[in-house]
Formats: C-alpha cells, structure tokens, sequence
C-alpha cells in the first residue's frame, strides 16, 4: 500500500524539481505532487515516494525525465491570446525579413502554439522561407505534438479559414478527430530542452513565444531564462510572454512595445 508523502519528502522533490527545471513547487502543490506521482509509483512497484526519489535521482535517468514530465503544467490550446497571433500577422504583412523567418514556440506543450504560428505564417508567408522550432522540457508532449493530431473538441479556437485550409477531419476509426496537414507539421522542428541550459546549436530567431512560463520562476531563474533566449532573438526581433506575465525587474536588455510584447533594439 503507497504511504503519503512526508515532508521531508516533499521538500527533497521540491529541490529537485527546481534543480531539474527551475520550477518552485508551492507547499499547497503537495497534494498535486502525490496526485501525479502515485500512479507511476504502483507502475514501478514502489511503496514509498522516498523509494521512488531514490530510483530517480540515483538508478534510472529515463525515469528521472518521466517524473519530470509528470509534474510539469502543459495547459495549452490553439490560437490562446490571440492578440499575439493578430500581431504575428501584422508584422509580417508590414515587412518580411531578410532571408528566412525563425519562429521559436519555447514552451511548445503538445504542439497547439507552433501548429497556430504555423498557420498564420502560411497565410501570410506561403510557401516562403520560414521555419518554427518548437521546444519542450516534456518528451511525454513533444511525442503528441509531433503527430499533429488531436481531439475536435480541441478545435473550437482555431478560425475557420485556418480549420479548412489547413486541418483533415478524421474518418472511421479517427472519426472525432483532426489533424493538421503534413505540409505544416513538416516546417516545424520539435525538440526537447531545458530552458535554463540552451544548447549551441539553437540559433537565432526573429520571434519568440515564451508564454504562461515565467509565472512558474523565481526571480533569479527567470532572469537567466529571459537573458539566455533574447540572446538568441536577432536585433528588431521580439519576445512574446503571456498576458498575466511581465519583464519589468527582469531585463533592461528588451524593450516593452505593446502588452506581453517586447522588442530587441
């Protein structure tokens, strides 16, 4: 029978998810800790959450990524805060830039931020040369995502011309169901990564959406999470945040031009 999780406990997987992702999990979180862990801990056999932390953090780095994609928030849906996808399309009608367009989804979730991009630099862009990179610290979403196809229930915010244009409705087993055509899951890269450890290999980009992510950081994390990505966003490039998120304290290297829109000088 699994025990409960002592406070000990709790306080050891509150460092290490913190460790791991930067995430500072609440004392009223535990209940949701436990909601989320117990199910993998009858999966492996485990008794105890003191068991499982050690499997994680000494034995199996697989099952450290497991954990960490099983306490990881991915609420996401298409077209959410649409103002930014209207000033997506905006920007790009009033001057495409040279050479090609990078767009990076930073928290991608399973997939419903780049598919929207996606769909909107279609419209405007065609066949053109642009790409999106799409990144989650979740193998567990990054492998949804990647299949582009989802529940229609899922597709109650996506515009219509975007529905026709560029999504299949599904058929006899996949009645219920939709996905986005091949062509766009083709022009977006997804790949697993850690914000705070941004690989070398990542580029630079005309556009970044980091939304509904910094509400998760301490001050100090999100500061090394903002500096490290507008590293990567070229000189009149922007950063886009989520509406109830701000980078006032956080960097002087950004320049606030609408609201949860910030430019590169």
């Amino acid at each position: 029978m699994l025990t409960t999780i002592s406070d000990r406990d709790f306080v050891r997987y509150q460092a290490l998810l913190f460790e791991q992702a930067g995430i500072r999990l609440g004392a009223e979180k535990k209940a949701l800790l436990c909601g989320r862990l117990a199910k993998r801990l009858r999966q492996r056999g485990l008794e105890s959450y003191d068991d499982y932390y050690s499997l994680i953090v000494r034995e199996d780095p697989l099952e450290l990524q497991m954990a960490i994609d099983l306490l990881t928030t991915n609420e996401t849906y298409f077209f959410r805060e649409p103002k930014h996808f209207d000033f997506l399309s905006r920007r790009l009608a009033a001057g495409r830039p040279s050479g090609s367009l990078r767009v990076w989804s930073a928290a991608c979730s399973s997939g419903e931020e780049p598919y929207s991009i996606a769909m909107v630099l279609a419209e405007v862009l065609g066949d053109g040369a642009w790409e999106i990179v799409a990144t989650d610290i979740s193998t567990r979403v990054l492998e949804r995502a990647r299949t582009g196809h989802y529940p229609m229930e899922r597709a109650k915010g996506i515009p219509q011309r975007y529905l026709s244009a560029y999504c299949l409705k599904g058929s006899g087993d996949h009645a219920g169901t939709f996905l986005v055509e091949k062509k766009l899951r083709q022009r977006i890269a997804f790949r697993h990564l850690n914000l705070l450890e941004l690989p070398s290999d990542l580029g630079s980009f005309d556009i970044v959406f980091l939304r509904n992510v910094l509400i998760y950081f301490d001050v100090p994390t999100k500061r090394h999470v903002v500096e490290s990505i507008a590293a990567r966003i070229k000189p009149g490039g922007h950063l886009l945040i989520g509406h109830s998120e701000s980078l006032h304290g956080i960097t002087d290297v950004l320049a606030g031009e609408a609201p949860a829109t910030y430019r590169k000088p």
